[in-house]
């Protein structure tokens, strides 16, 4: 009747077993038997009819057994209603009820177990009128039948529409209870679906997020060594084109720094590490020989202190992808400086360079400044660039951080007492 549902625990989890509507039929197959078996008692201790004419009505009734079991039952359990079965069992049911019925009164104990199975098996109109005939015909047929006396005819009528009133309550009752427990059961499936297609959501926003991640740290970290190596490999070339084998030289000793320094941020980004130029430095420092790499000063104001690692990874690949923006765009000649400035709450880097610049507005077609922007929002930080063309380029980054501690205050020095108590 119901849709399925899992049963679940006390914690809201769910848990595979058989739903509410199979546990609680199982309790209708033995009251079926116990209403069917009382009606077999009181038919055989019914003082009339004659005893041949109560055999027969007990075996008409005997075959309500057989048409429930295998008609009836799976037609009541079923999950999706079948008007056409429902109808076929009920209008089954009625037809075998109607002759015990008629024969002997006593058989009318048998519709406390027929009523509910047509409200459980039809929609309300088709389950009224079944009780109407359940209750109406067999006191119908058996005052025809018998020819009772006023008072017993009256008494059995009055039972009938007792009978009829009752049932249409419990009735309406028990569609009311299916139909919501079919209702919670399609909310409780769509719920389900619903969290089935969140978590695949959630999944593959996760690995988006880890992709674009991994992205930025491979063009903060690799490509940008790659790309410091390439722009030293022709400048030696050309050096060498000019017999300049010390500058030349210098520009080896470069390249294999960079490489080394690549090969640790390769595995300081397999293991999940701090950056390999913050391993085990402060911030200044790694900037210090993050810009000598590219041939830049340095400058640093404000107290220097510790702070998360959060926002010092952020500004060292800030200032690489911007060095490597400036050697890639600037040239190779042009002057290029690095200011590093700590605030009471926040923390700033600019990197200047002297080369051509270019217009902030027009549209960009690379990944560097997008992916800078991206690095330092997740952290609450801004980004901005100030160039021109022929007026050289200014990044500058700015990120919150916690503010610097204030120092507790001294407490004044407490006044001698000389010996005789006198304050001198």
């Amino acid at each position: 009747m119901s849709a399925a549902v899992e049963s679940r625990d006390a914690s809201g989890t769910g848990r595979a077993g058989p739903n509410v509507w199979e546990r609680t039929f199982r309790l209708w197959d033995p009251y079926f038997a116990v209403v069917w078996a009382a009606t077999v008692v009181f038919v055989l201790g019914a003082a009339a009819p004659g005893r041949p004419v109560r055999l027969t009505t007990i075996g008409l009734l005997a075959l309500l057994v057989p048409w429930y079991v295998l008609v009836g039952r799976p037609v009541l359990m079923a999950e999706g209603r079948d008007e056409r079965r429902s109808l076929g069992y009920v209008a089954g049911a009625v037809l075998l009820f109607l002759p015990p019925g008629i024969m002997v009164g006593e058989t009318r104990v048998l519709t406390f177990a027929l009523i509910p199975q047509c409200f459980m098996a039809l929609r309300m109109r088709w389950a009224m009128a079944a009780v109407l005939v359940i209750n109406v015909a067999p006191v119908a047929g058996w005052s025809l039948l018998w020819r009772p006396g006023p008072r017993i005819l009256f008494v059995n009528s009055v039972s009938a529409v007792v009978s009829v009133v009752f049932s249409a309550a419990i009735g309406s009752w028990i569609i009311r209870v299916i139909e919501q427990s079919r209702e919670r059961a399609d909310l409780i499936a769509e719920l389900d679906a619903s969290r089935h297609e969140l978590s695949r959501l959630s999944a593959a926003h996760g690995a988006l997020a880890e992709r674009e991640r991994l992205s930025r740290e491979i063009h903060d970290t690799l490509a940008q060594g790659f790309t410091s190596l390439l722009m030293l490999t022709q400048a030696v070339e050309a050096e060498l084109d000019r017999s300049d084998v010390a500058q030349a030289r210098l520009h080896l000793a470069l390249m294999d720094e960079t490489a080394r320094q690549s090969l640790a941020e390769a595995r300081a980004l397999v293991a999940g590490g701090t950056p390999a130029d913050l391993d085990g430095a402060s911030l200044p420092d790694a900037l210090h020989r993050l810009a000598a790499r590219h041939g830049a000063s340095v400058t640093v104001s404000g107290p220097v202190r510790a702070l998360p690692a959060g926002p010092e990874v952020v500004i060292l690949r800030s200032c690489q992808e911007a060095l490597t923006n400036a050697r890639k765009h600037a040239g190779s000649s042009a002057a290029i400086s690095v200011a590093l400035t700590y605030a009471d709450a926040a923390l700033t880097v600019s990197v200047r360079d002297e080369g051509r610049g270019f217009d902030p507005m027009a549209p960009a077609s690379g990944y560097g400044l997008a992916g800078l922007r991206a690095r330092a929002a997740e952290v609450g930080g801004t980004v901005r660039v100030h160039s021109a063309p022929g007026d050289g380029t200014t990044i500058t980054v700015r990120l919150p951080v916690p503010p610097a501690p204030v120092p507790a205050p001294s407490a004044p020095p407490s006044p001698s007492v000389s010996p005789e108590g006198s304050t001198p």
